[in-house]
């Protein structure tokens, strides 16, 4: 079922770099909702290991399990046969709007502690190194390959940029979800800080830095993936 899976998604997305007209449309769509299926590990016949089994990073913070998903990074893949414009540079550089862009993700630890999220913890646990690069290679490059290559920069070519940047940070929020509300909201405004950086940086790797570094940032000073 998985190779199944995989062959048809990864088929789809080598036609979809030449396709045009209705077919197209359905293609597009039936891509993204392969997609997020994929993201979601709905498809069965993956089987993603458990690379770290409710441990902690810190004595005040939550148990924390990782796995190493073999699903959600083909999503990249996909993208990058389907979306010439995934990997292009959109725009020059304008690093005063890029710190900025920073600085709104930096400014998400502050309300966190204030809303009770999170608090300040400083860890370096035995398995930062197996963290980092499951995080940065599965998640946040597949992540932002999704929400900030693809999604943002096509509805920005429609709706222009406010429009795109928001509709895609909030569908990012969204599918952080099952997490609980509260995970929805502080994703949304992440989304919107990898979103402005994708924008002003003119590449997708200043989203994937704004992303991996928030994340390693929360595993590093504070509790992760939340208080006990």
């Amino acid at each position: 079922m998985a190779m199944i899976a995989v062959i048809l998604g990864l088929g789809l997305a080598a036609w979809l770099r030449t396709a045009s007209g209705p077919l197209a449309i359905a293609g597009w769509s039936t891509l993204v909702l392969w997609s997020l299926a994929m993201g979601a590990h709905l498809f069965p016949g993956f089987n993603n290991p458990i690379m770290l089994d409710n441990v902690l990073s810190g004595p005040n913070s939550g148990l924390f399990t990782l796995h190493l998903n073999a699903d959600k990074p083909l999503v990249f893949f996909a993208l990058l046969l389907a979306w010439r414009p995934l990997l292009e540079q959109d725009r020059h550089r304008q690093t005063v709007p890029l710190l900025l862009s920073v600085a709104l993700a930096v400014a998400l630890f502050p309300l966190a502690i204030a809303s009770g999220a999170l608090a300040i913890e400083f860890s370096l646990p035995d398995w930062f190194m197996l963290f980092a690069l499951v995080n940065l290679l599965m998640t946040c490059l597949t992540e932002e390959a999704f929400f900030r290559g693809f999604l943002q920069k096509a509805l920005t070519a429609r709706i222009g940029m406010a429009g795109g940047i928001a509709a895609a940070s909030l569908l990012f929020g969204l599918v952080h979800f099952p997490a609980g509300p509260a995970v929805v909201v502080f994703a949304t405004l992440l989304g919107a800080a990898c979103g402005l950086g994708q924008w002003y940086g003119g590449r997708m790797r200043y989203a994937v830095l704004i992303h991996f570094g928030f994340n390693l940032t929360h595993l590093l000073f504070f509790t992760y993936p939340g208080p006990a």
